[in-house]
């Protein structure tokens, strides 16, 4: 039975390996310090952060983020430690909230390995606090039990290691808000949060992770999905933001109650859903209840989608982590005991080394194998939810080998999102998660023509590369037509050269196109004049709150400029007013999508990393480049791509055309 824990009440604990799992509403840095007999921290050594995450017998989350899950091995814990600390903190100069007062109250809970909670703990009545002590596992008399603490300090991160003792506390909150902030720069925007008032239902078996349905309150944005070389780190992962499944962007505005729901972050206050979700039928005794589409909450199937593959994002990221967790864990173990046994002398000769060796290795062999089955039973629910998940959805979160695109018909309103890929782990390849980005999209796509660090890539032609990279953009671009309204989706194209004609075939000849293809410096010039007057007339609009006084002949409809072959055919100028429009267009309706090789676009040099930064890298061909908001896992992005021999994507665009005809546009 779990023990809900107060300030300052204590629990015994039955066992010494356990899990720490914080959820809160918004981003928040985990870390731990340990403590010696009189609580006092030894040095940095004995502070596990996102910039140095291991200790012996502790290990915690590498960036920030909404849920947490830190692994303790008391037994395991360097000598003379009698005390874990777990510290929770508020990120900053990220944009988010500065006080935990202004976010819902976080929850921690000590559980076994298996999930079972132990005790838990909710930190209410913080207020300026950005900073708190969650909670300490301390021993007594060679006993180990857990304490409330939710100590908070108004003073930050500094003022909290500076009360543990620390030396020099404001660098090393520098430090460690320095690695934060390079994490939250390469992670794909969170799902979400799930709290006891909002979670979908999953239907997995033993699983200690109980989502009731209720929508929650609204959160702070979530950060976009970036690649992390983007800002500079090696390529370790993205989600998310992505992805994972899902990168947010602002949609489509409504009222809060008797009308359209208003979609600019995930997490919105409304009443109960008109109806219930759908429900699996009743599960066979010693069987795990079947999956269904459209199991998450929300007002429309569309909305419950949406919500259902951010989840199964998420459940894949963190069975995954647990599943390496222990397998590393496994092996240090195995590490540390044959440590123990070969440093006594008497283990050196005969036959009691051997012996040790091998009772370290098939106890590491069978924590591995616990750990494989425990992975194996959730990647089989995962499969199963995927297989009902994908014939359902609709055409905007369908990929091109789907049925619905034959009998799809131009919406009179925009989906929640769209989907640009697919996601998958190295654990189960076939097991693939869509990447879903919000409509309106909040910014724009690099579709990265280069040879990026992908075997792919790698083993293919250069010329071959480019065209796929321009045919990826251009399916991309008549996906947006086809789930936007009849005229209020314009695509403009920039090709220098003119280099892309065959790709770009299929959106001339079926007459989608705002424009021809600008060539030349000056159809580069005159394309660029006309977005970046739309972006200045628009803004001054709406800061005068005149939006009656635009002139007649401004398209007020989103706006898209496919840009090929970057920065081939552009001057100073021209990649100033690009960054231009990658900054201040998507808040106005005009977004990016760039085909261009990153390596030949670093000749600019450091002119070009805002706009480089500020954009969704996706690759024509597989790539190990993003990484989720929770473990950073290094996820594979799969780009859609047109079945063979199909003219699916003729047939689109040929539906976009004979509406915007029907419609007069």
């Amino acid at each position: 039975m779990t023990a809900e824990l107060v300030r300052g009440q204590n629990h015994t604990l039955p066992q010494t390996r356990l899990e720490i799992r914080v959820s809160a509403g918004t981003p928040v840095v985990a870390g731990a310090t340990l403590g010696d007999e009189r609580g006092t921290v030894r040095g940095i050594e004995w502070i596990a952060h996102p910039g140095s995450p291991q200790l012996p017998g502790l290990e915690v989350s590498q960036q920030a983020a909404a849920d947490h899950r830190l692994a303790v091995d008391l037994e395991a814990l360097p000598t003379g430690a009698h005390r874990v600390t777990v510290l929770l903190a508020l990120p900053v100069g990220v944009g988010g909230p500065v006080r935990f007062g202004a976010v819902p109250a976080p929850f921690v809970a000590v559980t076994g390995l298996d999930g079972t909670e132990i005790a838990s703990f909710t930190l209410t009545d913080l207020d300026a606090e950005s900073a708190v002590s969650a909670l300490e596992l301390y021993r007594r008399q060679d006993v180990w039990k857990v304490r409330a603490v939710g100590q908070g300090y108004a003073g930050g991160l500094a003022a909290m290691l500076a009360d543990q003792g620390v030396t020099e506390p404001a660098a090393l909150a520098g430090t460690i808000q320095e690695a934060v902030t390079r994490g939250l720069a390469r992670s794909v925007a969170p799902p979400p949060p799930r709290t006891p008032e909002g979670d979908r239902v999953r239907h997995a078996t033993g699983s200690a992770d109980h989502r009731p349905t209720a929508p929650p309150p609204a959160p702070e944005p979530p950060e976009p999905l970036t690649d992390p070389a983007a800002t500079g780190p090696a390529h370790t992962a993205q989600p998310h933001t992505a992805p994972g499944p899902a990168a947010a962007g602002p949609a489509a505005a409504g009222t809060s109650a008797g009308g359209p729901i208003n979609y600019a972050h995930p997490r919105r206050q409304h009443a109960a859903p008109p109806s219930p979700p759908p429900t699996a039928p009743p599960a066979q005794p010693g069987q795990p209840a079947q999956p269904v589409a459209g199991d998450a909450t929300g007002w429309s199937m569309d909305e419950r989608l949406y919500n259902q593959i951010w989840g199964m994002f998420e459940d894949l990221a963190r069975a995954v982590a647990a599943y390496r967790s222990a397998v590393d864990f496994a092996e240090s173990r195995m590490d540390q005991e044959l440590d123990r046994a070969l440093s006594d002398p008497r283990n050196r000769i005969g036959g009691a080394g051997d012996r040790a060796r091998e009772a370290a290795r098939a106890k590491r062999d069978e924590l591995t194998s616990r750990a494989r089955e425990a992975l194996d039973r959730d990647l089989a629910q995962l499969a199963a939810e995927a297989a009902v998940v994908e014939p359902a959805l609709p055409a905007a979160y369908a990929d091109w080998g789907n049925p619905v695109w034959h009998v799809h018909r131009i919406p009179m309103e925009i989906p929640m999102a769209l989907r640009i890929g697919d996601l998958h782990l190295p654990e189960r390849t076939d097991l693939r998660i869509p990447l879903l980005v919000r409509l309106p999209l909040e910014r724009g796509i690099w579709v990265d023509s280069g040879r990026a660090a992908s075997e792919a890539a790698a083993l293919m032609d250069t010329d071959r590369l480019r065209r796929l990279a321009m045919e990826t953009a251009v399916a991309h671009a008549a996906r947006l037509l086809a789930v936007y309204p009849p005229g209020e989706f314009a695509v403009h194209v920039i090709d220098p050269a003119g280099s892309a004609a065959g790709p770009l075939a299929p959106l001339v000849e079926a007459g989608v196109l705002a424009g021809p293809p600008a060539a030349g410096p000056g159809g580069v010039a005159s394309v660029l004049a006309h977005l970046t007057r739309r972006v200045d007339l628009v803004q001054m609009a709406v800061r005068a709150g005149a939006a009656d006084s635009l002139p007649p002949d401004l398209d007020t409809g989103e706006q898209l400029l496919v840009v090929n072959d970057f920065p081939h055919g552009f001057d100073d100028r021209a990649v100033t007013q690009l960054r231009y429009l990658a900054d201040e267009g998507p808040a106005v309706g005009v977004h990016l999508l760039m085909v261009a090789d990153r390596e030949e676009a670093s000749a600019y040099g450091p002119i070009l990393d805002p706009l480089w930064r500020s954009l969704l890298r996706i690759t024509p061909v597989a790539d190990s480049h993003l990484a989720d908001p929770w473990v950073g896992h290094a996820w594979t992005y799969e780009p859609l791509t047109v079945p063979p021999g199909s003219r699916v994507l003729e047939q689109v665009l040929a539906a976009v055309a004979e509406a915007r005809r029907a419609a007069g546009r």
